[in-house]
C-alpha cells in the first residue's frame, strides 16, 4: 500500500514536471494565450498573453500512474473516466476560448450537455457497482434510495465541478487547495479500504510538479482543461469512497467560491445593480480589499487543511 502511494505520487510529479519545458514554449508558440477579463482585478492585466490549457501537464501525470496502477486497482477507472472526461470538456472550452480569442468558449447548455452526459454514466456505475449507501459525518453509513441519490450526485458533481473551476482564479490557488484536498482523499482511502489511493496521491503528485510553474507569478495556467478534470476527481473519489456529503467540509474553499459567485448574481438582481461582494468568487472579494495573491492562496490553503482535518474526525 505505502509502495504504492509513494510511486504513483512520485511517477506523476515526474511527469507533469519534465512536461512544463515542453509544453508551455509550445503553448506560447501556438499563442494559447490566457484572455484576462477587462473587468477583473487591474492587477490581472499583467498576465494577459501567459499560456494557458496547462493543464494537460498534470492530467498526463494523472492518467500515466492512474494507468499503471489501474490494472491492480480496477476502482481507479471511473475515476479516471471523470478527471479525463471533464478534462477533455475543459480541454474544448479553452481550445474555442484561445482560438477565437473570445471569453465565452464553450456555450453554459454546451457544457451542461457535455457535463451531463459524463454523469450520467458515472451514476449508473455507482448506483450498480457502488451502491447507494452514503456515510454521514458523525453518524455512519445510511442508505439512500435511488429517487434521492441520483439528483444528489449529479447536483454533486455539477457543483464541485464549477467551484473548482471558480476556485482558478489567482496563481497557484485551485492547485494548492486540490493538493491538500487530494492528500485527504489518499489517507481516506489507504485506512478505510477505498482502493483508490494510487489515483488520489496521483493527482497530489502531478500538481505539485505543476506547482513548479503555476505558483506566482505562474508561468502557466491549467486552465478549464485542468479545473475542470480536478473536479471531476475531487467528485468522483468522493462517491467511490461514499463521502460525497464530506465534500461540503474538506472541499469547503470550492463551496465558498460557489455560494459567493451565486450570492452576488442574486443580490445584484435584488438590488438593481448594488454588490454584495467587492468582486465575486470570493477570493477576488479579499484581493481587492488589499490582500495580495500569494496571501489569499495561503490562507485559503491553511483553511483547506483545517477543513480536511474536520472532515477526517467525522468520518
Amino acid at each position: 500500500m505505502k509502495y504504492s502511494i509513494i510511486f504513483s505520487g512520485a511517477l506523476a510529479f515526474a511527469v507533469s514536471a519534465a512536461l512544463g519545458p515542453l509544453v508551455i514554449p509550445a503553448l506560447h508558440k501556438l499563442k494559447f494565450g490566457q484572455n484576462i477579463r477587462d473587468d477583473g482585478p487591474q492587477s490581472h492585466l499583467k498576465k494577459q498573453g501567459t499560456p494557458t490549457m496547462g493543464g494537460v501537464m498534470f492530467l498526463a501525470g494523472i492518467l500515466v500512474a492512474g494507468i499503471v496502477f489501474g490494472f491492480r486497482y480496477p476502482r481507479i477507472w471511473p475515476v479516471l473516466f471523470m478527471t479525463a472526461g471533464f478534462g477533455v470538456v475543459g480541454f474544448i472550452d479553452d481550445y474555442r476560448k484561445v482560438v477565437k480569442h473570445r471569453s465565452e468558449g464553450l456555450t453554459p447548455r454546451e457544457k451542461l450537455v457535455l457535463q451531463f452526459l459524463l454523469t450520467a454514466v458515472f451514476a449508473w456505475y455507482v448506483v450498480t457497482q457502488i451502491g447507494t449507501s452514503t456515510i454521514l459525518p458523525f453518524i455512519g453509513e445510511v442508505e439512500v434510495p435511488v429517487w434521492l441519490f441520483v439528483p444528489v450526485l449529479f447536483l454533486a458533481v455539477m457543483g464541485t465541478d464549477n467551484g473548482t473551476n471558480l476556485t482558478d482564479g489567482l496563481d497557484g490557488l485551485c492547485s494548492s487547495v486540490t493538493v491538500v484536498v487530494a492528500v485527504f482523499l489518499t489517507l481516506v482511502s489507504a485506512l478505510y479500504g477505498g482502493q483508490i489511493e494510487p489515483v488520489c496521491s496521483a493527482v497530489a503528485g502531478a500538481l505539485m510538479g505543476f506547482l513548479l510553474y503555476n505558483a506566482y507569478p505562474a508561468k502557466v495556467f491549467m486552465g478549464d482543461t485542468g479545473s475542470l478534470a480536478l473536479g471531476g476527481f475531487v467528485s468522483a473519489a468522493a462517491f467511490m469512497m461514499k463521502i460525497p456529503v464530506f465534500i461540503i467540509l474538506f472541499g469547503f474553499i470550492y463551496l465558498a467560491e460557489v455560494v459567493s459567485d451565486l450570492l452576488q448574481f442574486a443580490y445584484f438582481r435584488k438590488t438593481h445593480g448594488k454588490r454584495l461582494f467587492r468582486m465575486a468568487p470570493i477570493h477576488h472579494h479579499f484581493e481587492l480589499g488589499g490582500w495580495s495573491e500569494t496571501r489569499v492562496v495561503t490562507v485559503f490553503t491553511i483553511v483547506t487543511v483545517i477543513a480536511c482535518a474536520a472532515a477526517f474526525l467525522a468520518l
